[in-house]
């Protein structure tokens, strides 16, 4: 959905990243604090502030690189701080915290089709653009992010449902952070990239005959 950007639309697409992943993370961060747990408060990340939720490097640098080498890109922003064991109803508290994200990246991309129904006689065409690669962005972060491995926010729901010993399995490799996506980047994501792609395709087709 992202390969072979260049020029006004790789702009469109940075622009448009920084503003979904500041919203996507800004959301962990308020639903964890309406559950009870303070740290993301305490850690300054209850803001809509790109500068406290982007990382130059995997949020800005890295994705781009991945673009102009024809290569899949991630997204990745600074993770949202929070401790399970403060918030309320447990797994099923957490859960929605990890929810809160993608879910968030799903009612943007609504919302971008919305804007372009209305105001679609009086856009220019860069500005239309724009809307297009917005809805395509949140869309694709909903999808990924709804993967249920870790640390992707799709996991949380899983430990929500998942017998101890696969939860164990899955704490063990959210222990790696950032080399764990990068792991499955490389040796999962290739087997499951075509009914991702078709999923974010789907997904687009239904929004916009909504």
């Amino acid at each position: 959905m992202f390969l072979n950007l260049s020029g006004i639309n790789l702009v469109f697409l940075v622009v448009a990243m920084i503003v979904s992943l500041t919203v996507h993370e800004a959301m962990h961060g308020y639903i964890a604090h309406w559950l009870g747990d303070l740290t993301a408060s305490q850690s300054g990340r209850l803001t809509l502030n790109p500068l406290k939720h982007i990382d130059v490097v995997t949020t800005l640098l890295l994705p781009i690189l991945l673009i102009k080498l024809g290569l899949q890109p991630f997204f990745v922003a600074k993770p949202v701080p929070f401790n399970p064991n403060n918030v309320k109803h447990g797994d099923y508290g957490v859960a929605l915290v990890g929810l809160a994200g993608p879910i968030t990246n799903l009612f943007l991309a609504f919302l971008g089709v919305i804007i372009i129904k209305i105001f679609l006689q009086n856009m220019s065409q860069d500005v239309l653009q724009f809307f297009v690669v917005f809805i395509k962005v949140n869309i694709g972060f909903f999808i990924f992010n709804m993967i249920p491995f870790p640390p992707l926010d799709g996991s949380r729901l899983l430990y929500a449902f998942a017998p101890q010993f696969i939860q164990n399995i899955m704490r063990q490799i959210e222990g790696y952070g950032f080399l764990s996506i990068v792991i499955f980047m490389i040796f999962i994501f290739q087997f499951i990239s075509g009914p991702i792609i078709n999923a974010e395709t789907g997904l687009l087709r239904l929004i916009l005959r909504i």
